[in-house]
């Protein structure tokens, strides 16, 4: 586009900003806050991004494409305008509207809030996926629930975690359409009614049900693809929040406001706190109402396209994002046998080519398992359905292991009173794949061992990814521009191509040009760091003794969720250690070190609260100290969210993925930190061994702790004894007493908090379950390792951009491509370009925005 074009289309989008900031929002552009301007600039955005939306769900229909639907609890989108605006190449443009309407472009960007939708991992890998499936023009839709209050704002108060109801839906978001017409009812309870259907097989119906209304908001994921070749996926949102008929009038005015407000409150947050009873009863129906209205819609858009449901085990495919959604094996199951008069035995066949499933924990207690006695109570019909197809199951296994009862028990949807959504899954589905190699034989040698040997073609391995076009385009300019001067753009669409960059890590120019973009994010993320703590309300110097200026230092950086086998207590045990070598000898630490740790902890999670308590003790008791805080300072990121995490990545020196071997599935915060050039320190767990493969021992240098098969011996044998690792480790036992001495605490209060976690450690039949002090001393090596290393400057950048350069295989690029051709069996569906044409000839004919003369 030429100077001219650029600016007279500037020029209009300029006008069209602010036609919609007078007629949606009654304002001119004089008075219009700088969040209203963001809405009115994404309506013009969007309504761009509308053509390509509808082209490619046409396109779809048109070609006859097997379409896939992924259906997630999760979804962590991010800010999605500024990824939109890159992905349609119109960057430079928008800049010049917002300079000719004199505002600044971030400035308005950042008024953008963040959909709450998620809490880390889960949600982060579903939208990379919807990502690189838009890019790559799969035909593929998305399933979640539209949260009101998101899981939850976090704030600190004195090391406490308050949590707040998110805000993201405070005003309008621009992004969502909502689509009343496609509103699905969802049953719940009710009384049994048997018949029969064609096959004189019995069936179950409910009557005299719960009915709650559900009311789709559809999201555009939009593809990376320049301003005519992208194409925008479709993520749909389920919400009971906006539905006056969940809302009981009669309970209300009887008094009964719990009562009354119950269905209505289906979505408000993520995750209900399920220890208590209504919590769980809430967090049932949430799960069914995602898959009920879900897979109402799924067949609709079949039945619409196809006429019946004859081809609907070829032309649908769904995949089932950790257990959550599980239960619509049960809720296909019925519709198949119920609606559709299919027997059972075809039924099941349907389900299981259709359905896929993909395990996301090796944690036992985090594989969901509900009580038989609510499920029969608030899903009746499809219980029946799980226990025939139990039933089934059990027999099958029985056929192939006659006289191996212990067997059968073991492989049973049903058991002790519980129903096991994981094996529901399993037996549903065509294949489970686990997220990382080693995962993978976690699942198939172990927790699904019985499994996987009778059925060994269901289990495969895809390995979880990271999209680059936010990872690292978007949210690294810095280090995006050196790579395109030195070989080039296309691996933004392809990462292979990153290993190209091998070719020039002998240039100094090349690598000094890297230390100074990574002091400029260090800087960035301090300045951003400083405005929280503004927003908060801290003084200048409570913010300056926090907050390091010197952008020389090692940052090091733990950005999760916080959980005891994530360990950011070994992190935090070896910031003890540093902080009593410099009592000791403020000499014995050679280089700066800031400590960057933010995530959040479950509401009903004590230790991991505690943890985030022990951290902010820990930090203010070094930044009261000029001898220490001169060369070690601790950060934590309060409401770490997608936003934070694009200024906090860039500017990591040291990504902290310390995990107890073989408990974390995968991680992609591993993946995230690597390719925008910072060393690991970690376990042999997760994607990290498929990474540290990629590299090579040499450029891993930090490796430590025991190894997955380590871990499972000294468990099994119950040989871990945390006194012995005292008694042999000096620095490790006045760490320790550091808990228990008295010398961090303020109060009584935070005492008793440090004490407790002591106690976890040290005493019990459980203690130090996750081998904290098992690995601290190794840790502590390779920490003493790190700092030898960034000492020399050079060999540090050029270590950093060969573990870059190796990422190529880390894309979720890669991934989705893996589960198209292992799980699903689909191909890219490009926008057809003759409906593309005809969508667009109709909405410029009924465009009425222009410029007068």
């Amino acid at each position: 586009m030429s100077k001219i074009d650029i600016d007279l289309e500037a020029k209009m989008m300029a006008q069209q900003v602010k036609h919609h900031l007078i007629s949606m929002m009654g304002r001119t552009l004089a008075e219009a806050t700088d969040g209203e301007i963001y809405r009115a600039l994404a309506f013009v955005l969007r309504e761009q991004v509308m053509v390509h939306w509808a082209a490619a769900a046409h396109s779809f229909t048109i070609e006859k494409a097997r379409k896939v639907y992924y259906i997630s609890l999760e979804w962590l989108p991010g800010r999605i305008s500024l990824n939109n605006i890159i992905n349609i190449s119109n960057v430079d443009l928008v800049k010049k509207v917002m300079k000719n309407l004199g505002k600044d472009f971030q400035t308005i960007l950042v008024s953008e809030p963040e959909p709450g939708l998620g809490n880390g991992g889960l949600g982060r890998l579903a939208a990379c996926f919807m990502d690189s499936l838009a890019t790559h023009h799969y035909p593929v839709m998305g399933y979640g629930l539209r949260y009101q209050y998101g899981i939850f704002e976090q704030s600190l108060w004195s090391g406490v975690q308050i949590e707040r109801s998110d805000r993201w839906l405070l005003n309008a978001y621009p992004w969502e359409l909502r689509r009343d017409a496609l509103a699905t009812n969802v049953a719940y309870h009710g009384a049994l009614i048997e018949k029969k259907n064609k096959h004189d097989e019995l069936i179950h119906g409910i009557a005299n049900h719960e009915e709650v209304r559900t009311i789709p908001y559809d999201i555009p994921i939009v593809g990376y693809g320049g301003e005519d070749d992208y194409s925008a996926l479709t993520l749909r949102l389920w919400t009971t929040k906006e539905s006056p008929a969940n809302f009981s009038i009669e309970s209300f005015n009887n008094g009964d406001i719990a009562d009354a407000v119950i269905n209505t409150s289906l979505t408000d947050v993520l995750y209900p706190n399920d220890k208590n009873l209504m919590g769980f009863i809430m967090r049932i129906k949430q799960e069914f109402l995602l898959v009920s209205a879900s897979l109402q819609d799924i067949i609709r858009q079949h039945l619409e396209d196809y006429g019946d449901m004859k081809q609907f085990h070829d032309k649908v495919r769904i995949q089932i994002n950790d257990t959550h959604p599980a239960f619509i094996i049960a809720e296909l199951m019925l519709i198949l046998t119920k609606d559709h008069e299919h027997k059972f035995t075809e039924a099941l066949d349907i389900v299981q080519e259709v359905c896929s499933y993909t395990n996301h924990t090796v944690l036992r207690e985090s594989l969901e398992e509900w009580d038989i006695a609510h499920i029969k109570e608030i899903l009746p019909a499809q219980y029946h359905i799980i226990e025939r197809l139990n039933y089934i199951f059990c027999d099958k296994v029985r056929k192939e292991h006659p006289g191996d009862e212990e067997k059968v028990r073991r492989m049973s949807i049903l058991e002790d009173g519980k129903i096991k959504m994981a094996h529901l899954a399993i037996a549903g589905s065509h294949k489970v794949n686990g997220v990382a190699a080693l995962h993978t034989d976690i699942i198939k040698e172990k927790l699904f061992s019985d499994f996987a040997e009778m059925m060994p073609d269901r289990f495969v391995n895809v390995t979880n990814g990271v999209t680059q076009r936010r990872w690292l385009y978007k949210c690294n300019p810095g280090l995006s521009g050196l790579l395109i001067d030195l070989i080039g753009k296309d691996w933004i669409t392809d990462l292979s191509q990153i290993e190209k960059l091998k070719d020039h890590l002998h240039k100094e120019e090349v690598w000094t040009r890297f230390l100074e973009i990574k002091k400029d994010n260090k800087a960035r993320l301090v300045q951003t760091l400083k405005h929280f703590k503004q927003e908060k309300g801290l003084s200048e110097e409570e913010i300056n003794q926090e907050l390091f200026f010197d952008n020389e230092a090692l940052f090091d950086v733990q950005i999760k969720r916080i959980h005891e086998y994530k360990r950011q207590l070994m992190n935090v045990l070896h910031v003890i250690v540093l902080y009593n070598r410099l009592k000791k000898n403020p000499e014995s630490i050679k280089i700066k070190r800031k400590i960057v740790i933010g995530g959040k902890a479950a509401p009903g999670y004590e230790m991991a609260k505690n943890i985030i308590r022990l951290i902010y003790i820990l930090g203010r008791k070094i930044h009261s100290d000029p001898s220490i805080s001169q060369k070690l300072r601790v950060a934590y990121v309060e409401n770490y969210n997608v936003a934070k995490a694009e200024i906090i990545i860039p500017a990591a020196d040291l990504s902290e993925q310390i995990s107890t071997a073989s408990m974390e599935a995968s991680g992609t915060g591993n993946m995230k930190m690597s390719l925008n050039g910072a060393m690991t320190i970690g376990t042999d767990d997760g994607a990290n061994v498929e990474m540290r493969a990629a590299v090579g021992d040499e450029n891993w240098p930090f490796l430590f702790g025991y190894s997955s098969d380590e871990v499972n011996k000294i468990t099994l044998e119950k040989s871990h004894n945390p006194d012995k690792i005292l008694e042999e480790h000096m620095e490790v036992h006045d760490a320790m007493e550091c808990l228990r001495d008295g010398s961090l605490a303020e109060n009584e209060a935070e005492d008793m908090v440090l004490k407790s976690i002591y106690k976890n450690l040290m005493e019990g039949e459980g203690r130090d379950r996750y081998l904290v002090l098992g690995d601290l001393p190794d840790y502590i090596r390779a920490q003493d390792k790190v700092a030898e290393f960034y000492q020399d400057k050079e060999k540090w950048a050029k270590m950093c951009l060969y573990n870059m350069a190796s990422m190529g295989t880390f894309s979720s690029d890669v991934s989705v491509k893996n589960y198209a051709e292992k799980i699903w069996n689909i191909k890219p569906c490009p926008i057809n370009k003759d409906e593309l044409a005809r969508i667009r000839k109709e909405f410029e004919e009924s465009d009425r925005c222009f410029i007068k003369d």
